[in-house]
């Protein structure tokens, strides 16, 4: 295939350097974004009479007969061939159209021809996030439903702190997935301006309609600076940024099943779907696809570093030290959609042992705080009446009872203020739904929450139906 850029050189690039140099086996995935771009640049040259109406009209109709023909062929028996997905659709344009596909150059660069495909690929793929992070979140929320009455204890430290219940903990991951969705929607907005038209890097003498491209293409408008619109990464920067916080999120939740299903805890049973075995120890069934999830981490964290890396020494304008911002973002976008539906079937087929979670949350020093509480209510002061219930703790570790194990005499040895009606507070069910501050876990609440986040994860389904986008 003859070069794009080959009429200065004496001699073809040298085998290790095509090796070393030629980008298919990446970027082959703007296939389809590429063709749209194209299309909407032909229909431009065509519509301010750069070329005729007629061969801008050929032109979009060879361009479909390329996307039909190579969505056929698999791309791994091309890389050595073809340099780049620019140079093999325009290849294949020529088979089609003939030397009518020499003019739909005219204008543009492949330095402004991949910020805007690259863009516009992201920007799709990121409403393919989205519908699944509301996936992932309505399985959450399903769970949440169908355990709302089942109490565990909450852990600060990892140490036993105060009794939630399963729901509100739940909740706590589908409030941080909505951060991670608002994060990828501000991404794709500021991402949503189109750089065709800015050329390598100086814009064009020709009088190009970029606003028509731009508006064409499903841009709000054209970028503003030429030299910027070819040589930013700003959008593939954040968008890995914001695909790392999904991953921190999706690495702890991991880490609390893998917790939960362990025998020490043992509040949850992982289906066979979801679960692996060992190759030596035939009782074993081990949590492999969370460990993964939180392994995977790593790479969401390093494909960010990456890039930053790449970019950070950089003059202006294109380099093609940008052509490597493709491996690691398109490793990501993937990496979190492949995340999120093993996670969802994780947690959509998972169960819950009740009796586990009730042994687990019957454990009295868990009211610590409840009894704390209950001494502010009778007008102790906070500090005195920390000190007291934490006397009262040390007493029962140091004779080797519960805290409800100690008998009254000792409480009102501690303060006058308790009553006998204390010993009501050492229940899971009277703890939570003693809560009163708006966000607790007090069952209505939760309750509430799981009623609203219902009706809203519904409502973005929809919109997505019809076209629409998260707001």
């Amino acid at each position: 295939m003859k070069k794009l850029w080959g009429a200065r050189f004496k001699s073809e690039l040298h085998e290790t350097a095509k090796k070393f140099t030629y980008s298919l086996g990446v970027d082959h995935e703007l296939l389809s974004a590429e063709v749209k771009v194209s299309m909407a640049h032909a229909l431009m040259l065509g519509r301010i009479g750069i070329i005729s109406g007629r061969d801008s009209r050929a032109l979009v109709r060879g361009f479909w007969k390329v996307l039909a023909a190579l969505k056929k062929k698999s791309v791994c028996h091309m890389i050595d061939e073809y340099e780049d997905i620019h140079t093999l659709i325009q290849a294949e344009l020529e088979k089609k159209v003939g030397k009518l596909a020499r003019k739909l150059h005219t204008g543009r660069s492949r330095n402004d021809l991949v910020a805007t495909s690259t863009r516009l690929y992201v920007k799709e793929r990121i409403v393919d996030l989205l519908e699944a992070l509301n996936q992932f979140q309505t399985v959450l929320v399903a769970q949440a439903e169908k355990n709302r009455n089942i109490i565990i204890p909450g852990y600060t430290h990892l140490q036993r702190a105060q009794v939630v219940l399963f729901a509100h903990h739940l909740l706590a991951y589908v409030e941080m997935l909505e951060r991670d969705k608002s994060r990828l929607l501000d991404a794709r907005k500021r991402m949503n301006e189109c750089p065709l038209g800015a050329g390598a890097l100086a814009g064009t003498s020709l009088s190009i309609d970029r606003k028509f491209v731009a508006k064409l293409l499903g841009f709000e408008k054209p970028t503003a600076n030429s030299l910027d619109s070819v040589s930013d990464r700003d959008f593939a920067i954040e968008v890995l940024s914001d695909i790392a916080i999904v991953f921190t999120h999706l690495s702890r939740f991991a880490e609390d099943l893998i917790l939960w299903n362990s025998q020490e805890f043992g509040f949850i049973i992982l289906d066979d779907q979801f679960s692996t075995g060992s190759s030596l120890m035939p009782h074993k069934k081990n949590p492999d696809v969370l460990e993964l999830v939180r392994g995977k981490s790593g790479q969401a964290y390093g494909n960010l570093v990456s890039l930053l890396v790449t970019m950070k020494g950089l003059p202006l304008a294109y380099n093609r030290d940008m052509q490597e911002d493709k491996r690691p973002l398109f490793a990501s976008l993937r990496l979190l959609a492949d995340s999120l539906s093993v996670l969802s079937g994780t947690v959509r087929t998972l169960r819950v042992d009740e009796a586990a979670c009730e042994r687990a949350s019957k454990d009295s020093f868990l009211f610590a705080t409840d009894v704390l509480e209950y001494l502010v209510k009778r007008k102790v002061p906070f500090l005195e009446a920390h000190a007291v219930v934490g006397n009262l703790v040390r007493r029962a570790i140091d004779s080797h009872v519960t805290l409800s194990g100690l008998p009254f005499e000792i409480y009102r040895e501690s303060s006058r203020a308790f009553k006998k009606d204390v010993f009501d507070l050492f229940d899971p069910k009277v703890s939570v739904s003693g809560k009163a501050s708006l966000g607790s876990t007090k069952p209505e609440m939760v309750a509430k929450q799981i009623r609203l986040w219902k009706e809203r994860l519904k409502a973005e389904v929809r919109r997505l139906r019809l076209g629409g986008h998260f707001t």
